[in-house]
């Protein structure tokens, strides 16, 4: 049994800050009073131990206080991407059995369609209701926290049931990895939503360090933060790190920013390099929502080594190559998929998550992270990383951002197909010339088409299955 993390973190350094998010500042003794006034508002509402609550909340202080809140009642939360559909919002409630729907002032007209009984978390922000939550403040490890969907990047959504020992084990995991240092900040401009922006927000509490929450991803913001800020940990994915060196010019980051976490995929080999001679600390980071945010993370005194490489899992993790596929063993894989065990039985084998991702270890155990397995193209017989030849494209000077996908071909059964975003005039031949110097003649597309912008989650990850649309 463990104590409520907020209770406890508010006791330990009260006066401490813990959120720093737009004009509220607030200390871990003025969030723990808030969260407390919610828990029982959300208690007085019929909020109970167990129920399943999904937020449609966009980043801000009332999220973060209505997501320790939840957790504070035991209620098993369930975060919504604020980018879906009604139609796609109907499905997760349905299949997560939502008992209520928190919403913030800006999904309310939509909140209001989902036929689902709603509570407005801004109102109860500064509703003052002070009733004590039923909770002992007391909690197994073992208990549900959190009912996390998969983007859906292959098929109909997921509900991944993480636990509080998942969450606590990540991020004792990483803190074991990056070391913890007493001037943190993390800077969290992911949406709180996804299991990278929750992750950064319980590290926090768990921690005793500020987290500096931003309402959206906005480069110029983020470069003025670790200014001003102080910020010490960043968690970025590929586009918003490209974003932030662009809008940062010539101007060198401060010292006190000691690492940027990159995920969201194979890096390209273009931006690592830029990094690393602009003097910028990335490390490059591997996770998914299944194993609760990271799995392994490249050590910062390794940034350089292993360029290119997600690092040593992190402790107590570990991590195996099957058949190409990364498999992932330890406490932070979550407990299921939500009502799901044939999908459930299906990526959990004898203790071991099948990743669906494709990597190598080297000599020394680093892990390599190469491609997802359903995004691989099988050509002629020949297996294609979409990655591969998404790092050439993105090295050449005229491509600003670079999606590969495959398509069906009456010769080789599938052929790669590119879909370039341009930074300058390029013509489709000096890019399959370009292809052609750099990689097997298999490789090279066999299309390219030009268009404004790539599919995107809401992480910044590409949607490469959705490529197909943009034709």
């Amino acid at each position: 049994m463990f104590l409520d993390w907020l209770r406890q973190r508010a006791s330990l350094t009260p006066e401490r800050l813990a959120l720093a998010c737009g004009e509220a500042r607030w200390s871990f003794r003025e969030l723990d009073e808030r969260v407390t006034a919610m828990a029982g508002d959300l208690h007085a509402r019929g909020v109970a131990a167990g129920a399943h609550v999904a937020v449609l909340m966009r980043n801000g202080a009332p999220l973060v206080t209505a997501l320790h809140a939840l957790s504070r009642l035991g209620a098993v939360i369930v975060p919504l991407n604020t980018r879906l559909t009604p139609a796609e919002l109907r499905w997760q409630l349905a299949d997560s059995q939502a008992a209520r729907l928190l919403h913030d002032d800006a999904h309310a007209v939509v909140a209001q369609s989902l036929t689902i009984p709603c509570v407005a978390g801004n109102g109860l922000q500064s509703s003052g209701i002070t009733l004590p939550p039923p909770s002992s403040l007391h909690f197994p490890l073992s208990q549900p926290h959190s009912i996390i969907y998969t983007s859906g990047t292959t098929g109909q959504p997921k509900g991944a049931v993480l636990t509080f020992g998942n969450h606590w084990w990540s991020a004792i995991g990483s803190a074991l990895n990056l070391g913890l240092h007493a001037d943190d900040r993390w800077l969290a401009c992911l949406p709180l939503f996804h299991v990278g922006g929750l992750a950064i927000l319980l590290r926090g509490v768990i921690y005793g360090i500020p987290v500096i929450v931003h309402e959206s991803f906005d480069p110029v913001a983020v470069n003025a933060a670790i200014d001003d800020e102080r910020v010490t940990i960043i968690s970025v994915v590929g586009t918003m790190l490209q974003r932030m060196l662009e809008a940062r010019g010539a101007r060198p980051y401060p010292p006190a920013l000691r690492c940027v976490l990159l995920g969201g995929g194979p890096a390209p080999g273009r931006l690592l390099e830029e990094c690393a001679r602009r003097g910028v600390p990335v490390v490059q980071t591997y996770g998914l929502t299944e194993a609760a945010s990271q799995v392994a993370t490249l050590a910062p005194e390794d940034a350089l080594r292993k360029l290119g490489s997600a690092g040593k899992p992190l402790f107590p993790t570990e991590v195996k190559i099957e058949h190409d596929e990364i498999l992932v063993r330890g406490p932070t894989v979550m407990a299921g998929y939500w009502q799901n065990p044939e999908a459930t039985a299906r990526v959990v084998r004898d203790g071991w998550l099948h990743t669906g991702d494709l990597g190598a270890l080297d000599d020394e155990g680093y892990l390599y992270v190469l491609d997802r397995r359903d995004d691989l193209i099988i050509s002629g017989g020949e297996n294609v990383y979409p990655a591969e030849i998404e790092a050439v494209l993105l090295s050449h000077p005229a491509v600003a951002e670079a999606g590969v996908t495959g398509l069906a071909d009456e010769v080789w059964g599938m052929a790669p197909a590119a879909f370039i975003v341009r930074r300058a005039a390029v013509a489709e031949d000096e890019l399959r010339a370009f292809c052609a110097e750099r990689l097997a003649r298999y490789k090279i597309p066999a299309r390219f088409t030009f268009v404004d912008s790539l599919p995107r989650n809401a992480a910044g990850k590409l949607l490469r299955r959705e490529l197909t649309r943009l034709m």
